[in-house]
Order: C-alpha cells, then structure tokens, then sequence
C-alpha cells in the first residue's frame, strides 16, 4: 500500500478520534469496561467481539483515553488494498508520528489477512494489543493458529437494560425496584426496551434507517460478499423466516423445502454465517446423547428485539417471544451455556455447568389460568429431569412464589430479572 496515503488515513483517523472524544461527554461506561484494568495488566491479546456498532468501537476508544496507545480502524474502504507487509510500514509511521508506545489498538482487524502474524509479534515484543472484530469464525480461526493461550476474550453485545437506564440517565440504586415511582418510571423505560433494544446509536437518535444501514452492511459486507453467497434472495427470505420465527424451533429439513434449497447443509450453512456475525443464534435441544442434539431441532433468536423489529418481526398478541428473546440475550451477555429441554411440555431454557444442568427458566408474558398449567408443567418436567429444587418463571410484570411437589418457583419479573445481575 501507498505509505503517503496510508499516513493520510492514520492522521486523519487520529483527528477523528480527537474531535469524537471532545462530543463524547455523556458517553456511558459499559460493563466491560469496569474490569478493564486487570485486561490492560495482564499480558494477554485483548478481543473485542460483537455484532457491527455494539459499541466495540466506543469502548475502545474509552480504553485508549486511559491507556494511551496506537490506533487503527480497518473498517475503511480505502484500506482495501492494505496487505501483511503494510503492518511493517504501519508500525513505522506510527514511531514516525506518535512516538513509542506499548499499547496498540486495531479496530475491525479481521478485514485483513494474516493480521495474527503482526499481533503475535508485536505480543512476543511484550506491547499490548486490543482488536475489534464482527465475525466469530475469522476471529476464532485466526487466533487459534497463532495466538493459542496468548488471548483473552470479551464478547459485547447491545445495551442491557442496566446500561439502557443508565444512558437514559435514570439513577439506579437498590431502593429503585420498591418505590412505587421508581417502579413504574423502570416499566416505562423497560417497555421502550422491549420494542426498540439496545443498539447505541439507535437508542440515541431512533433513526430507522440506522438500523436499516446496519443490516445491510452485516448482509452484504459480513456475509454475502465475504462468504461469496450466489443467491441473495433466498439467503434474505431465510433471514426473513428466521426472524418471524424469533424463540420458535426451526428445522432445517422444512426451510431447506420452503426455500427450494438442494440440501439442508445449505440451510446449516447460512446459518453458521449469521451466527458468525452475530445477528442470529440456534439454541439446541438439550439431550445427553450429542448425535441426538445435533440433529435436533432448533429455536432461533436474533441479537437485538429493534432489528427484529426492523426485520419485520409482528408483534400482534404475542410480545412474550419478545421477552424471551431479551431473556436469551440476556443469558448470553452472561455466558451461560443455553439449551432448551422438551419431552412432554417445553422447558424454554435449561442452562449447563460442565457435564450438569443447573438451571431452568420459562419465559411468558401474562401467567394466567389460560396458561398456567402448561408453564408450571413444563418448567417441572425439567427440574424433575435434572434433579433442580428450584425453578423461575419469568413474566412482564407478575411476582409470586410458587411450591410444588416438593419444588420452589419463582415467578419474577423480567425487568427486575434484568437487574438482578
């Protein structure tokens, strides 16, 4: 690449970074951030995973602000010819312009070929390395080849209902969940969360066309470009289902016919591809024998209830696929290994610890007669299945505790449920 021109983009990125601190005034701290020094102390490779504008970016300029360091953004067109052997020229005009420093910060590096070879060098030079990236296979890939062991991983994903509070400036304290105007101002906030999610920029300014921006980049840029896809109409009438299907069970046999694919490894794929951008997610059925989970069904859901929205996602009667999608969300900004249990009632997520399931959590909107039974029974199967004394029914706005058989549920909440971490 050109080093007169590459020196013009990493000035002009610098200056934008500049100007971009100074409008930044009321810019949240997210919950990565608050375990940010231990990141910066110890000596691994720093990964910032997550869906495109999550706000990886932001963190990391938050980051930078306390640990002054290199900076480059390769989600820039006019790094499309950038090569290996221009990290070379990189590094030195980062020394030529900014001095020596020990931290670095590469932001969308997986648009790069080879990048781990640079990063590994500049991590046996003993300097701190921090890169962004928006696909989970590159990333994994490339850092199991040649940063094995020397890398630690963060996975950010759009505003919880803690952060979204916070940017809404509303202030959260212990007493705020029993206060009777504290309480009702939580749904209010809670209920814009459910439709409009927690993608920054969108909370910020609830521009449409954001999001319609933000799925045509993942779309193209992520996936039908990058993965060389020959059919764009049958990829997006998958998105399409996917999305009407949010917290349902799919097959991939049934899409496969609906579609007119050849092949239900077709489906898989397109699949793995959105899991990779982190737009979409598959949660297995759980059963002991993995031949079994593998080739069961499926229930998918998406990243964010706004896109779902956008996406066409039809709310009618049924917010509570809403609610259990936030939940999902939710369980996985947690790191929790999510499956789902059926045998004669569905159990909509059981959640496992090395070889045992520790948890088992239903999601509905209203808890009524209409229903509960069918609930009750399902969360009961698992918990007789696994042997749990305790389960939870999560609901929009219903609290009671409820005993069984010898068993305890909980019905909360999913407001309250949110902010309970």
């Amino acid at each position: 690449m050109n080093r007169t021109e590459l020196k013009e983009i990493v000035l002009e990125q610098e200056a934008q970074q500049k100007q971009q601190q100074t409008m930044e005034i009321n810019l949240i701290r997210r919950e990565a951030f608050e375990k940010i020094d231990s990141y910066v102390e110890n000596s691994f490779v720093i990964v910032i995973s997550g869906i495109r504008r999550c706000g990886k970016s932001t963190l990391l300029g938050q980051i930078r602000r306390k640990y002054p360091g290199h900076y480059l953004n390769f989600d820039d067109e006019r790094l499309i010819n950038f090569k290996l052997e221009d990290f070379q020229v990189l590094e030195e005009l980062f020394i030529e312009l900014f001095g020596e420093k020990n931290v670095y910060y590469f932001d969308e590096i997986q648009n790069i070929v080879g990048w781990e070879r640079f990063v590994r060098r500049l991590h046996d030079e003993r300097k701190k390395v921090f890169v962004t990236g928006s696909n989970a296979s590159m990333l994994s890939r490339e850092l199991g080849t040649h940063l094995t062991g020397r890398h630690l991983d963060i996975s950010l994903y759009p505003f919880s209902f803690k952060e979204f509070l916070e940017y809404k400036n509303f202030k959260l304290d212990e007493k705020s969940v029993y206060l009777t105007a504290q309480r009702a101002s939580i749904k209010k906030y809670f209920n814009d969360y459910i439709i409009n999610g927690g993608i920054p920029e969108f909370v910020r300014g609830g521009n449409k066309e954001y999001l319609k921006s933000l799925y045509e980049n993942i779309l193209y840029r992520d996936i039908i470009v990058r993965y060389n896809l020959s059919s764009e109409k049958t990829f997006k009438e998958l998105v399409y289902l996917a999305v009407s299907n949010i917290s349902k069970e799919i097959s991939f046999n049934s899409i496969k016919k609906n579609l007119n694919l050849g092949s239900s490894t077709t489906v898989k794929d397109y699949f793995d591809y959105l899991e990779n951008s982190f737009l979409v997610f598959l949660v297995p059925r759980f059963d002991y024998s993995l031949k079994k989970q593998i080739h069961s069904n499926k229930k998918v859901y998406i990243i964010d209830n706004g896109i779902a929205m956008y996406l066409g996602f039809r709310m009618s009667k049924d917010i509570g696929r809403l609610l259990e999608n936030m939940v999902f969300v939710e369980l996985k900004r947690r790191k929790e290994d999510i499956y789902y249990y059926a045998d004669k009632n569905e159990c909509d997520f059981v959640l496992r610890k090395g070889i045992k399931i520790i948890d088992a959590i239903q999601v509905c909107y209203d808890f009524n007669d209409n229903n509960k039974e069918r609930e009750i029974n399902g969360l009961l199967g698992a918990m007789k299945k696994f042997k749990l004394k305790e389960g939870i029914i999560l609901t929009y706005d219903q609290e009671e505790e409820i005993k069984e058989k010898g068993m305890k549920i909980k019905v909360i909440p999913v407001w309250k449920w949110l902010l309970s971490n």
